[in-house]
């Protein structure tokens, strides 16, 4: 597999794929940008169903050439071609298709540098190239020296499935940062929210929490959850869309997990006070564990039919680790009216992510409390960790199976007790 690198700016001219340039934001001390393109063969596998693709992802990577110590420099990742097609199944429309994936950082400094970009593409027909957005992540530099940055895996979602892309070779270098020794102080951009297109979803350059830079509010972004439900009726499944966001507090964070809208109906009149949610955080990167949160019960009564919404849930993380630490949604449970439904993902995404400092008493592979109710250790059931939201490959596939896993789906319900997850379940299309 050959490959390549330019040191300037790639215009893009007879890529297969056309995308607006590569967005980075510099710390006041760093300097211009540099910008370079490698190529690599990438490995793509879709969801169940549709075979796996081979091909060539083509990337720029956009970078400060110096800075210092202590600053946070923010990271450029733009898609020249993607190493998969739209599959000859069904038209993707605009604004469906998101990309989230990894930049190695080595040398001086080692860290996954984690890249996200918005939900944002033109609609893309059956057979087509893949248009992913650019994407953006930040580095705080710790060390003086060279860090080389590199272009990793990567995940595109496109109508709630994913497709993940790995390397099959090493991968050429793509930037370089010259680090030298500062004066001990920050000098960092503030996290920018990504522009989003009417009627999709909130889409946020990952926010990262670093401690010199006075910022104590961090918003995360929405990312849908599908859960498979324990329920009194049987085993059922719902998604629900979900954002985490958090707000400095000391040593740690008083975090706030937010479903954006309703998602339940109620099949019954239901009592104020006879619903009661919950839910464990999971935490990444350099920490381990759980945070517990939960939410208030319902303050009025629930006419059968009317919608029911779960309220915010609160709680608060202390840090168990030091460095960067992820947090996605984990475990939901609901009581209601004497019953309880236990909903764990199917798979789950970073919603936050955080520069973190360790505290005593922190998770660090424990738990952290809210309202001094604690609960276990280690992940929150069988979900799976993408890091972000997934995508589609190229595949010649058109049977039904492949349209079923794509997610396409139509009205069903989901006992929670006395309440009702309105979901759309699969099928096939005729």
């Amino acid at each position: 597999m050959s490959k390549r690198r330019r040191g300037t700016a790639a215009g893009g001219t007879g890529a297969l794929l056309v995308l607006g340039a590569a967005g980075v934001l510099l710390g006041a001390a760093a300097t211009p940008a540099q910008a370079a393109e490698v190529s690599y063969a990438t490995h793509c596998v879709p969801p169940a169903g549709i075979d796996p693709v081979d091909g060539t992802t083509k990337v720029e990577i956009t970078a400060p050439a110096t800075a210092k110590v202590g600053d946070t420099v923010e990271i450029g990742w733009k898609f020249v071609q993607a190493a998969s097609k739209n599959p000859d199944i069904i038209d993707l429309p605009a604004n469906s298709v998101q990309p989230s994936g990894v930049l190695k950082a080595a040398g001086a400094q080692s860290a996954d540098i984690a890249m996200e970009g918005p939900r944002e593409n033109p609609a893309i027909p059956k057979g087509g190239n893949m248009v992913l957005s650019a994407m953006k992540g930040s580095l705080k530099l710790t060390a003086a020296g060279e860090v080389t940055l590199t272009p990793d895996a990567y995940t595109v979602n496109a109508m709630s499935t994913d497709t993940k892309c790995a390397p099959k070779e090493a991968v050429q270098k793509a930037a370089t940062i010259q680090v030298t020794a500062g004066g001990g102080g920050t000098s960092s951009a503030t996290p920018t929210r990504s522009a989003t297109p009417t009627g999709s979803a909130t889409a946020t350059a990952t926010p990262t929490a670093t401690g010199g830079t006075g910022q104590t509010d961090f918003t995360g972004k929405e990312v849908q959850i599908p859960y498979a439900c324990k329920t009194p009726i049987g085993d059922k499944s719902a998604t629900s869309p979900v954002q985490i966001d958090a707000k400095k507090s000391g040593g740690g964070y008083d975090l706030t997990v937010r479903f954006k809208k309703s998602v339940m109906d109620s099949p019954a009149d239901i009592p104020k006070d006879s619903v009661k949610p919950s839910m464990e955080v999971v935490l990444g990167g350099a920490d381990k564990g759980t945070v517990h949160v939960e939410g208030p019960t319902n303050t009025n009564p629930i006419k059968s039919g009317d919608p029911i919404g779960i309220p915010d849930l609160t709680g608060t993380y202390k840090p168990g680790a030091s460095g960067t630490s992820t947090l996605s949604p984990g475990v939901l449970t609901v009581k209601a009216l004497g019953t309880t439904t236990t909903c764990t993902p199917v798979k789950t995404a970073v919603s936050l992510t955080l520069g973190t400092t360790e505290q005593p008493g922190g998770a660090a592979g424990g738990t952290s409390t809210s309202g001094g109710t604690s609960t276990s250790g280690g992940s929150s059931g069988s979900a799976t960790t993408d890091g972000g939201d997934g995508g589609l490959a190229e595949t010649g596939a058109s049977d039904h199976g492949a349209l079923k896993a794509l997610g396409l789906v139509a009205g069903t319900a989901i006992l929670l007790g006395a309440a009702v997850f309105t979901v759309l379940p699969r099928r096939g299309t005729r």
